[in-house]
């Protein structure tokens, strides 16, 4: 009988170990998410951007994205000054400023849904959520008007946000290097050298003179 006391208060007390281990994994989790919210919602001038310099083909079009300033549109030829867009992405998530690199102004999606060109994109309205398609296209919806989408029609010209869907081809946009310009990511994409690619560019001569 001595014995069960002592077992009682084994069990208490193993309970109690495991109680305030799981209070402190749920107070650390509930921090990093609220860290990573908070960084996402509120990106600032401390957060680690990623830039990088590229094109936006238009589905629709055929052409790419080029801003001439206040006006925006989806007409610029491969390789043109008002197509190369600098595109500044937030460290987390996938929101995006888009940036001409010869105009210096962002595309941006004022309360009517119009697509204007301004200096300035430190604003909500200048940043897009990035989504990628089944269909290896992407589309940009803003990040303030939800469900409104950055779409050109057939003549290149700027459809209302509110006008736009996921589905429609006028969103749908693939991220291209200028001509004659390769992406530096891909550049090492096949730099690794082992025993079986040296084997294999041994035998490429000798399959072509067969």
């Amino acid at each position: 009988m001595s014995l069960l006391p002592s077992r009682f208060i084994y069990v208490c007390l193993h309970f109690l170990v495991l109680y305030f281990q799981l209070q402190e994994s749920q107070q650390s989790s509930a921090d990093f998410r609220f860290y990573i919210e908070n960084h996402t919602r509120n990106p600032d001038d401390l957060s680690r951007k990623q830039v990088r310099i590229y094109q936006l083909y238009s589905r629709t079009t055929g052409k790419h994205v080029q801003i001439l300033g206040k006006k925006v549109n989806a007409n610029g030829d491969d390789g043109g000054k008002y197509a190369l867009l600098v595109v500044e992405t937030e460290t987390f998530g996938s929101h995006i400023r888009i940036k001409g690199k010869e105009s210096e102004h962002y595309i941006c999606m004022n309360e009517k849904g119009k697509i204007v060109g301004r200096p300035d994109g430190r604003k909500q309205e200048c940043v897009f959520v990035e989504e990628f398609l089944e269909n290896n296209y992407t589309a940009l919806v803003s990040a303030k008007y939800k469900g409104w989408y950055l779409g050109f029609n057939r003549k290149g010209r700027p459809k209302k946000g509110s006008r736009t869907t996921q589905r429609q081809q006028e969103v749908h946009f693939m991220k291209r290097q200028p001509k004659g310009r390769q992406d530096p990511l891909e550049e090492f994409l096949f730099t690794t050298v082992t025993k079986r690619t040296r084997r294999a560019r041994r035998l490429k001569p000798n399959s072509k003179r067969n």
